[in-house]
């Protein structure tokens, strides 16, 4: 299958072009990679009047994602912008490709082909995850609507990777549908033996449950009115222990206080083995279960004082340090994946919303966080690594490298 790739020519030392003076090592490895992970995915085009290779123009879309492009006619600018070092090492017989262009072959591709592509290359960089936590999360794509065409906007179920940054999958949410179809979905795509998945109060069900048991993996899941029964029941229980102190109850306790962003945040967990509440409402569906969780915050912020409480079921051991770590790291989902997306990337005021397009370009953006959170060597935020990488060839080729070492040190884990 003809890539679009070709090996970059050579080029007189004496040429004055910025892509010269990068090292032929590190095109040849960069454009070695993008081949591996595109070489099969399937043109969607018809052959006739093609101008311009199927790949090229995939290739051309991440590298400008990774520069912060949000639409057709950013990528066309990222492209004519860096024409000559693209053509180095990408086959471009007919020049660069409009905006239209860009537009009509990602309104085609097939989205579970193309996330293929994107895992191919995952699997290269994460060999094993570990006792990983991977908060599992709903985002809706709110610009993605289409009024005149009754389309409502694009609803995305994803797994985050919550100690390595990284984004692990995602799952279009059926129309007419919720959550709570797409997460088995997803978990069925995932490798997560040994993983530690939390997912919040929709995703709380007993065959998600069951089905995160089945793939050897615990699990941390809210528990809310949703339940009202077994809610009921866990808040009663707790008011009643606190109130004598747990005494004669064994059971875990953790506390932690952190200071920042102009807030004091006091955070108590408490963790106890059903041995110890006695039966619950309908315990024997919950697959696994072991321990019930209650979490109170205390929140200090410069006019005001808030407390909240939370209750959460586990298969992990009652251990509330460990319970209390992997339940504030399930919003490492929403901070340093969802938050980045609609602040930095745009997602949310895009208007893409045509064919499969939102869909692929959310992948892009999604591999796009992903290769920027692993090069670290330019220690900025995520919106001036987008600036730097947009004019600056030799950055976006370190970014596009920077998973080899992440690879190396999950390979010694």
């Amino acid at each position: 299958m003809a890539t679009g790739f070709s090996k970059p020519p050579s080029s007189p030392a004496s040429t004055d072009s910025s892509s010269s003076l990068l090292p032929a090592s590190d095109c040849d490895q960069a454009y070695q990679q993008l081949s591996e992970c595109f070489e099969d995915l399937p043109d969607p085009r018809g052959g006739q009047g093609v101008q311009h290779p199927f790949v090229s123009i995939v290739v051309i879309g991440l590298l400008a994602s990774l520069g912060g492009a949000q639409g057709w006619e950013d990528i066309e600018t990222y492209g004519l912008s860096h024409q000559d070092w693209l053509s180095s090492f990408l086959s471009l017989p007919s020049g660069m490709p409009t905006a239209d262009t860009y537009r009509r072959v990602f309104e085609r591709i097939c989205p579970s082909v193309f996330e293929r592509s994107f895992n191919h290359w995952l699997d290269q960089v994460v060999t094993t995850l570990g006792a990983q936590v991977i908060p599992i999360d709903g985002k809706q794509l709110r610009g993605s609507y289409d009024r005149n065409q009754d389309q409502s906007a694009l609803h995305l179920v994803s797994a985050w990777a919550s100690e390595y940054r990284l984004f692990l999958g995602q799952v279009k949410v059926a129309d007419k549908s919720n959550e709570i179809t797409a997460i088995p979905a997803l978990l069925e795509l995932l490798d997560i033996a040994g993983c530690i998945i939390t997912i919040d109060a929709m995703g709380t069900q007993h065959e998600i449950a069951r089905h995160i048991q089945a793939k050897e993996a615990d699990y941390v899941l809210a528990l809310k009115e949703n339940h009202p029964t077994l809610f009921e029941q866990v808040e009663q229980w707790f008011e009643t222990a606190e109130a004598n102190e747990f005494k004669c109850i064994e059971h875990s306790y953790d506390a932690r206080v952190e200071a920042g962003h102009h807030r004091r945040e006091k955070r108590q967990v408490w963790a106890v083995s059903l041995q110890q509440m006695g039966p619950l409402y309908k315990q024997a569906q919950w697959k696994g279960l072991q321990t019930i969780v209650k979490v109170a915050r205390t929140r200090h912020l410069w006019n005001k004082t808030t407390y909240e409480v939370m209750f959460y079921i586990s298969s992990l051991p009652p251990n509330a340090q460990q319970l209390g770590k992997a339940i504030r790291q399930h919003w490492s989902i929403e901070n340093q994946l969802h938050w980045v997306l609609d602040v930095t990337f745009g997602e949310d005021a895009s208007r893409i919303r045509t064919g499969h397009a939102p869909e692929n370009m959310a992948i892009l953006r999604r591999w796009s966080i992903n290769l920027l959170n692993q090069e670290t060597s330019f220690k900025r935020s995520t919106r001036q690594k987008l600036k730097r990488a947009s004019m600056d060839e030799a950055y976006m080729l370190k970014v596009l490298g920077a998973s080899l070492p992440l690879q190396s040190s999950l390979s010694e884990a």
